[in-house]
């Protein structure tokens, strides 16, 4: 008769997890970009979500970050790269603008309009395009600032790290302390 072996934490949908509490967003960042260098994939850390989500979740807007921290349903938000949202932002602001000057120049072009009149409108409508990425980006901006308005509110930024050894669980916790993080702790979540 075979013996069967115990399911592994992961075979049991269990995985652990590093949690820290930031108390300002470059301490936040500076732990994120340590754990990427330190070979922690972007896809294993995550934030709390905007407070409309938590609300929406858990009912209860004025949970302090630490008890949020060890609660597996308190929604995420992934990691997204600053430098990759201010790209975001520039592509949305060019294509704006470059959608605004080649139909503003096509449609006087194709009503007969001189080349002048084509250009004219080019910068005009190019123009307004710009203006209507630049006031959106504001608008992520924003965002962004609201939830950061919001996490330090509750007591500070949330951030999570997956771990899937002593050694990588023992880093991220340095990584997390050393980075001014509080409240840092492995705990075991539910994949």
């Amino acid at each position: 008769m075979e013996t069967q072996q115990p399911l592994s934490p992961q075979q049991r949908g269990q995985v652990r997890e590093v949690v820290g509490v930031f108390d300002n967003l470059d301490r936040l960042q500076s732990a994120i970009d340590d754990l990427l260098t330190d070979g922690f994939d972007q896809t294993t850390i995550s934030l709390l979500a905007p407070e409309k989500a938590v609300r929406e979740r858990l009912g209860d807007d004025a949970a302090p970050a630490g008890a949020l921290g060890d609660n597996p349903a308190a929604p995420r938000g992934v990691y997204v790269d600053p430098e990759a949202r201010n790209e975001a932002k520039a592509g949305l602001i060019g294509a704006l603008i470059y959608i605004g000057a080649v139909g503003g120049a096509g449609m006087v072009m194709a009503a007969g309009g001189a080349l002048g009149a084509a250009i004219a409108a080019a910068l005009v409508l190019g123009g307004g395009g710009g203006l209507i990425g630049a006031t959106l980006a504001q608008l992520v901006g924003a965002a962004e600032a609201t939830w950061l308005k919001d996490q330090m509110r509750h007591g500070g930024l949330l951030l999570w790290a997956r771990v899937w050894d002593d050694g990588k669980e023992r880093t991220a916790i340095d990584i997390m302390r050393r980075n001014g993080g509080h409240d840092v702790h492995a705990h075991t979540a539910t994949a």
